[in-house]
Parts: C-alpha cells; structure tokens; sequence
C-alpha cells in the first residue's frame, strides 16, 4: 500500500483553491486532497451538467498533473449521476480520482466504477461514520469491492465528520470500522478523516478571540496507540481550517454574510480564533491588530513558515486598508497555514 502524507478535505471553492496554489511545491506533493462539490439541489439537468464539469475542471487545472479524489457528498442522484461522465471525460487530461460508498445510489456506484475501469485513475471508496459504527456498512463496502474490476485499484476514505471534544468513544468506533474493513482488500490509500475545526458561530467568538481544542488531531494520536498491525499502513486527514459543516456550504449567493468573520491558526493542540469586523470605518486597524494577535502567540511559527504566515505578518505591521483582505482570504490563508503545518507535523524526523 502507498499514499500520500496527507489527505484534507477541501471545498470545491475559490479560496480552497487558491489555498492549494499557495502551497509549497514540498508541501503539495505531500498532499492529496478529497475535493467536495457543493450541493446544487433543484438544477435542471442540463444546468447541473455544466456546473459540475466547470466545477471538476477548475480542481482538474489546480492539480495538473498531481492526482486528486472528487466526490459530491452532499449531492441528489441526479448530481451524483453527472460526475462520473465528467471525470471520465477529463480522464486524459488529470489523474482525478472518482469517489462512491456504500450508501450511494446504486446508479451512480455503477457509474463510478466503470469511470475507474475506463480512466485507470482508481476510485475510492468513503465510509461514513459520524457517529457509532454499523457493521452493516461493512457488508455494503464487501459488495461494492465486489464489483470493482480487479485491474482498478480501490482507496479507503474512513470519514468521521465532525470530531468534537464530546464524541469520546471515536477512536474506538474508528478502530471497529478499521478492524472490519482493512482486511477486504489491499487498499492503495486508506486515510483516516475527521473534521476538528468548530463551527464559526457568533457564541463561540463573542469575547473577540477563541481557542478550541484540535480533538482530531488527539484522536489520530490515541489511534496509534492501540497497536493495530495495519497503523503504519494509515494516512491522517482532516477537514482543513473549515468545520464538517461549514465545508457543506453551496456557491454564494451574493446576500453577504455576518458582518465579522475569523482570523485563523493551527497550533500543536489547538486551533485559535479571532474575530475581526468585514465592513466600518476601523474594520483595517481591528483586522491589522487581530493579525498582531496571532503573530504575537508563542506557538506561531515565523513569517517564513508559509506564505499564510507571512501574509498574516504584512498585515499586522502594514499601513493603509490594502493587505486586510476578506472572509474569503481570511479562510484562504487559515487552510495555507494549516496544510503546511499538517504536512510539516507529519513528515518524519531524521537526524539527531
């Protein structure tokens, strides 16, 4: 079995985009994103069709030549049904992978299959469990492999949505899934995701700045204690610097939003949170010093780190409205700072 380093799960979005862009050529070739549609209920077909294939070829001209998984999620049948032709289409031209599940439709688990035998590109298969595992889907993941073409190599994708601090038993519920599925067959990747960024809410940030525990991050590491044989054999993933829900959302409408958004970093244990206002007379000065804030934290890491970093560096010591950038930027250089950081805890040590 061989996989990447890492495997975040990213919004099909501009800013995530960009996010990935910005990465080191290091740090990107550690990375294999799992990109998610957004949902798009209610398009005539037609319409649904086209939003798909420019959504699947803006991630097609990120990555280029560095392969990918592209799944709709949060998709009807009908949104599921279109994205299969449209990898296959674009199979000569990007290495994405198709994703299904156990509990997709049967269609749309046809469709993908045959996509992964015609392109050659693989297809993952993403297992559910928020919440208690149900030896049911084990059965449903042993019918799917069963119609996989046996020159088609198959991926896990074990997605434990949102992994908060009062979901104890996770880890374990992980480890039941696991202990079931690793044996089926000798999966290329198999990654453990888990989203431990919170949600954004106006409670959560009301005194100005925030810090929550990264408890995905915890359970990864009670995992490796438990001396599985298959551990080594694992790969970490996450949500990014988005929570499980907030990576739900559909394209903008254009309304706006609240009139505060977040400033974003990833430490060892913690994510910190500070809330900065989008619009107002002082909206530059609060932002610029929100930005001193996280600068002026023991555990950040250097202007040098990545180019979020330095970017949060500019902007604490500029001058001037230009360089505060917007919610979009804001969430753009959290998943810089945090993929690089996710990258650079995870590579193994050498030396003294």
């Amino acid at each position: 079995m061989s996989g990447p380093l890492y495997v975040p799960v990213l919004p099909a979005r501009p800013h995530a985009r960009k996010a990935y862009r910005q990465l080191s050529p290091s740090v990107q070739r550690a990375v294999v994103p799992l990109w998610n549609l957004p949902p798009r209920a209610g398009l005539p077909p037609d319409a649904l069709a086209a939003d798909v294939r420019r959504d699947v070829l803006d991630i097609s001209r990120v990555h280029r030549h560095h392969p990918a998984w592209v799944d709709a999620p949060f998709a009807d049948e009908d949104q599921l049904a279109a994205l299969a032709p449209v990898l296959s289409a674009l199979a000569e031209v990007s290495p994405l992978r198709p994703v299904t599940g156990p509990e997709r439709p049967r269609r749309h688990q046809s469709a993908t299959l045959e996509s992964a035998r015609c392109t050659g590109s693989g297809l993952a298969i993403r297992v559910m469990v928020p919440a208690d595992w149900d030896d049911g889907v084990g059965h449903g993941v042993r019918d799917l492999l069963a119609r996989v073409d046996p020159a088609v190599e198959a991926d896990l994708l074990l997605d434990l949505g949102a992994v908060r601090a009062d979901r104890t038993d996770t880890a374990k519920e992980a480890l039941r899934a696991l202990d079931v599925l690793m044996p089926l067959t000798p999966w290329r990747t198999a990654a453990v995701l888990g989203g431990g960024f919170p949600d954004v809410t106006a409670a959560l940030v009301a005194p100005g700045t925030a810090e929550e525990p990264r408890t995905d991050w915890h359970v990864w590491h009670e995992l490796h204690r438990s001396a599985r044989g298959y551990l080594d054999h694992l790969v970490y993933g996450d949500y990014g610097a988005d929570s499980a829900r907030g990576i739900t959302r559909g394209p903008s409408s254009g309304d706006g939003g609240p009139p505060w958004g977040v400033l974003r970093y990833t430490t060892g244990d913690s994510f910190v949170l500070v809330k900065v206002p989008t619009g107002g007379e002082d909206r530059a000065a609060a932002i610029r010093a929100g930005a001193r804030e996280i600068v002026a934290l023991p555990e950040f890491r250097g202007a040098t780190a990545s180019a979020a970093e330095t970017w949060l560096r500019d902007c604490a010591h500029g001058r001037g409205p230009k360089g505060t950038g917007t919610a979009a930027t804001w969430l753009q250089q959290g998943n810089v700072q945090h993929l690089t950081h996710a990258v650079r805890s995870l590579t193994p040590r050498t030396g003294p």
